[in-house]
């Protein structure tokens, strides 16, 4: 038997605490992240375009100008044109499944009278001018360039400006063809933390925005927790996360394969966990797991990332996986159970819910339609996947009149001066 990825079971004696180490992140890592980005972002925000060169020169190795850091719009079109024909239509069908999704989620500004005779509503609008980061440099992500503009495009939003780090030898044509099918606005060469503070505090060259977001290594995502309230962000993605219930009928085959896609991606810190009831298919994914690694060109990296964040957990029934589940609430849960829309109406923390065997969490990373920036490292419990609501802000809506104030004034002074404002009581007994 393999030991690549250990076998643990729920009742034996130490199960809490091995689930615990599972899950728990590197504390080292994340405060030197935070103290490098701190410096970055205040860097940015004194000396703005010359810092921001500064940076990209010696993180990236790429020497800019503040004229070179705008990719021109004739050099994304370039860059769709120059695409092999199968890898264009693989990104249009994405596109057009992404935007049909999120075209769903669009809500409607909304009023009513109450019976005191006031009008009352709520406007939704589209935020004017939003950062979408996208992750580059040594590999290339245009499904997250899909994943995050077309939300925003769909919502209304005027401007949707992409950052990225360009490699020596630019930008991954993919990635600008990606961009200018999701209908970026702007798409600049820089990135790290030192983008995300451009994008929150503005330069000369990059004018701020309202909103950033997008995935990140732990510098990028120190950046946008410490820019928060300059701007609003979505949330501060962390690695890839796959949870699996699964019960005896499950293909261990299809198991090990699901497992080893998320432990693919490459930080060293994701996570790849499997909840069943029967030791059978355990031990049978184990052997799976050893067999398709085999063939892996990621091989090592994977391996020392099951070691540490992998397990075949043996439960003691599907009740036990399930509130384990709801304990980890991971980014992506896939159920490879004979029922498994049953158990989706139990479950309420995880990012993205794959039913069935014939889902998996791959086909929502690309192109199924919902989103795949998704709630990482236990966030699922609060946070929801980016989508068109991230894009839009409400205002509510008070128009009165005198008879609803007449009706209702009496009672808002008894309150105002309750609390000591007698100014706040004052402003509707002049209007009586």
């Amino acid at each position: 038997m393999d030991e690549t990825v250990r076998i643990l079971r729920s009742s034996a004696p130490g199960f809490r605490r091995a689930f615990e180490r599972l899950r728990a992140p590197r504390a080292a890592d994340q405060r030197r992240a935070e103290a490098a980005a701190a410096g970055i972002v205040a860097a940015v925000r004194r000396r703005g375009d010359r810092a921001l060169l500064e940076y990209t020169e010696r993180f990236d190795g790429v020497a800019l100008t503040a004229a070179r850091l705008r990719v021109p719009d004739g050099e994304l079109a370039a860059a769709e044109a120059a695409l092999p024909a199968k890898v264009r239509a693989a990104l249009r069908l994405a596109a057009r499944r992404i935007r049909a999704f999120h075209q769903r989620q669009r809500q409607a500004s909304w009023r009513y009278r109450d019976a005191a005779g006031l009008v009352l509503g709520q406007s939704i609008t589209p935020l004017r001018r939003v950062g979408v980061y996208v992750p580059g440099g040594h590999a290339a992500y245009p499904s997250s360039v899909l994943m995050n503009v077309i939300p925003a495009r769909v919502a209304g939003v005027d401007e949707v400006v992409m950052v990225s780090p360009a490699g020596r030898d630019g930008h991954p044509p993919a990635v600008l063809a990606a961009a200018r099918i999701a209908g970026a606005t702007a798409v600049y060469r820089v990135g790290g933390a030192q983008a995300v503070a451009a994008l929150a505090f503005g330069t000369r060259t990059i004018a701020r925005v309202d909103k950033i977001v997008g995935p990140g290594n732990a510098y990028v995502q120190a950046a946008k927790r410490q820019v928060y309230g300059q701007v609003d962000i979505d949330s501060t993605a962390g690695p890839s996360e796959v949870l699996v219930i699964a019960d005896a009928a499950a293909n261990p085959e299809y198991v090990a394969a699901d497992l080893l896609a998320q432990a693919e991606h490459g930080s060293g810190d994701e996570s790849a966990l499997l909840l069943t009831p029967s030791a059978r298919l355990a031990t049978a994914v184990g052997r799976a797991i050893a067999r398709q690694l085999a063939a892996l060109p990621r091989r090592a990296a994977i391996e020392r990332i099951l070691r540490r964040r992998g397990a075949l957990i043996v439960v003691r029934n599907l009740d036990e996986a399930v509130a384990l589940a709801e304990e980890v609430a991971p980014e992506h849960l896939e159920l490879l159970v004979r029922d498994p829309a049953a158990l989706t109406r139990r479950l309420r923390n995880a990012g993205a819910i794959f039913e069935g065997p014939w889902a998996p969490a791959p086909l929502g990373d690309y192109l199924a339609g919902p989103n795949h920036v998704l709630p990482t490292g236990g966030s699922a419990r609060f946070f929801s996947p980016l989508g068109t609501y991230h894009f839009v802000k409400r205002t509510s809506v008070v128009r009165g009149s005198a008879a609803a104030l007449r009706r209702l004034g009496p009672a808002v002074e008894t309150l105002a001066e309750l609390e000591g404002y007698q100014a706040h009581a004052a402003a509707i007994r002049v209007r009586r």
